[in-house]
């Protein structure tokens, strides 16, 4: 589907407009999600830290008081107070759903000479539902995310490292997924397309984790219920900013479509 502006074809610019609101919108929806569910287990974890940090050996007494002295002890105020965090959660999620949404709509864009439906809702869906599985679910399963007071800051570097290289595999997973699917043809039975998907998605997973390093840090007195309890929440706002961005997206670019044909019509 060339995007040239004629017909009912859309420019590139009104894709990534409509790509750029719905990740707003959806962002926005993701940070309510994150403030309700997710903040009273930020919160727990917090107290957990700082009882931790009030509870240092006595041995230490000496070294801590000097921390004290020159203000800087673990109890140290924040650049950033709660408060201010918790407002900035949702700009940080607005505005990660906007580059989000810009990036599904740029795909989208990339990728119209490839797709097999001319359903641009069904198509804004299958890139969302791709991004969720390849960025978020595959990078969870392997390193899911910590709460406050779980992790080794000497390791956070290489953490952060393996996470992001996590989130490409995740998603050259999901082009291998695709790419078993075409690979088989278009008369083959569905379920020998959808075992070549599977597979090809499976192959480049396993060995991801494989290869990859694991990290244990996770404190052996930590309450495990707050800990899944937290993954879970970090987990659910991705899968709500992710639904949001692929339905909201669908919904535009089908209405778009719609307004344009009633043109051409009258």
């Amino acid at each position: 589907m060339p995007l040239t502006g004629t017909g009912t074809a859309p420019t590139f610019v009104t894709v990534l407009l409509r790509g750029l609101l719905a990740g707003l919108v959806a962002g926005l929806l993701a940070g309510t999600f994150a403030y309700v569910v997710g903040e009273p287990h930020v919160e727990a974890a917090i107290a957990i830290e700082e009882a931790a940090t009030h509870a240092e050996p006595a041995a230490d007494g000496h070294q801590h008081a000097e921390a004290v002295a020159d203000g800087h002890q673990h109890g140290e105020e924040a650049l950033v107070g709660r408060n201010g965090q918790r407002g900035g959660l949702f700009l940080a999620t607005g505005l990660f759903g906007a580059a989000m949404g810009g990036l599904l709509a740029s795909a989208y864009v990339l990728l119209a000479r490839r797709r097999r439906t001319a359903d641009d809702g069904r198509s804004g869906l299958l890139l969302a539902g791709g991004a969720l599985l390849g960025a978020v679910i595959v990078p969870f399963v392997k390193y899911p995310p910590n709460p406050p007071a779980v992790g080794d800051p000497s390791t956070i570097n290489q953490r952060t490292f393996t996470y992001l290289l996590m989130v490409v595999l995740g998603l050259v997973a999901v082009w291998s997924g695709s790419l078993g699917y075409r690979s088989v043809g278009e008369h083959a039975p569905v379920w020998l397309r959808a075992s070549a998907a599977v597979g090809g998605f499976l192959l480049v997973t396993v060995v991801s984790y494989v290869v990859l390093p694991s990290f244990q840090e996770v404190p052996g007195d930590f309450p495990a219920t707050l800990l899944w309890s937290f993954r879970l929440a970090s987990l659910g706002t991705q899968m709500v900013l992710w639904t949001g961005i692929g339905l909201l997206f669908a919904a535009l670019m089908h209405r778009q479509r719609a307004v344009a044909g009633a043109r051409l019509a009258g």
